[in-house]
């Protein structure tokens, strides 16, 4: 169970790691291993900032002052039939020691969602005159291996409604701590219902509003040790941000509305690699301490079209966004207007 923890960990959600250890790479350098790293991640930190952006909104319509909502929120990214962001073209021209065991210069290796399994690589030098060493290691694959094809994530939201068409928004995952894995998730919003402005706002068919969104999103992973790497406290710290802007526009009706939004999406991620890595095989044998961090930045437009069901002090809510990353929300709420 430990091997499928790291990527879900670095998103928050759920727990999931590739065939082979990450931190074999460090066998063929630092900077081969701090490139590689960078392409392999990428991918999947960016569906991670799209899906924590979603989820702030399943209405149009402000809560008049002193409504309030709790609601339990979840969320699946999808990345099925994304072939381009499940794969990266690794060349070994752009790499100083890695090179594929069959004799390719270039060939399509997994990201950390993808599913290509298999790809042995080596380093070789000569350590001595006449002396050469060399190391073999196989590429880590990513989530689609295990046929896993969505990135989740989920926490508890609450809504509370002030004066003039306003409502403050706040969402928090419990801290999660276990011996590999440690999450923690924030955020909070605000919503304007600019409807509630005009005179004869409660005859009006439709709601229109603004929503600003922000999500904070730390975990921490930590690293078995491998046959190649040896070392200490090896993990990887991550931190996710993001920004969501929507316009959003629903009905008004009694028990079923509908909503739909557009919007804009940024936000980055921050990634560590900490810890003491020591390679004890192969021609580059060294330690590194706290080797590198990773930075990627994500943008992008969504649109979303939802439905909500309204009985009494119970609702529930479910509303498929589309962007770079699509994600399908559903949420349960309860509540009083």
């Amino acid at each position: 169970m430990k091997r499928i923890i790291l990527l879900f960990a670095l998103c928050s959600f759920s727990l999931g790691m590739a065939q082979s250890n990450l931190n074999d790479l460090f066998a063929a350098g630092l900077n081969d291993a701090e490139r590689y790293t960078t392409d392999w991640l990428a991918p999947v930190t960016e569906a991670g900032v799209y899906s924590i952006s979603n989820g702030w909104y399943n209405s149009a319509d402000a809560k008049p002052l002193g409504g309030f909502e709790i609601s339990i929120i979840g969320n699946i990214t999808g990345f099925k039939n994304k072939g381009d962001k499940k794969a990266f073209t690794l060349n070994t021209a752009d790499y100083e020691n890695l090179q594929f065991v069959d004799g390719s210069t270039s060939k399509e290796v997994a990201t950390a969602l993808g599913d290509i399994e298999g790809v042995r690589v080596f380093v070789e030098a000569e350590i001595a005159p006449g002396i050469t060493s060399r190391e073999e290691f196989e590429l880590p694959s990513g989530l689609s291996s295990e046929d896993i094809n969505f990135v989740p994530s989920g926490y508890i939201q609450a809504s509370v409604g002030l004066i003039k068409g306003t409502e403050v928004k706040a969402r928090f995952l419990p801290k999660i701590n276990t011996d590999d894995v440690k999450i923690g998730l924030f955020g909070f919003g605000v919503q304007h219902d600019f409807t509630k402005h005009l005179p004869a706002d409660k005859l009006l068919p439709v709601a229109i509003s603004a929503v600003i969104g922000y999500t904070n999103l730390s975990g921490e992973y930590d690293f078995s040790d491998t046959d190649i790497i040896d070392g200490e406290n090896q993990r990887i710290d991550t931190k996710f941000s993001s920004w969501n802007f929507a316009a959003v526009v629903s009905t008004r009706l009694p028990v079923i509305n509908f909503y739909g939004g557009l919007g804009y999406i940024t936000g980055k991620s921050d990634t560590d690699v900490l810890g003491t890595y020591t390679v004890t095989s192969g021609p580059f044998q060294t330690t590194y301490e706290d080797p590198f961090a990773i930075s990627n930045q994500v943008s992008g437009v969504s649109a979303n079209i939802g439905t909500k069901l309204k009985l009494g002090f119970f609702r529930i809510n479910a509303d498929y966004n589309i962007a770079e990353f699509s994600t399908f929300t559903f949420g349960v709420n309860f509540g009083f207007r």
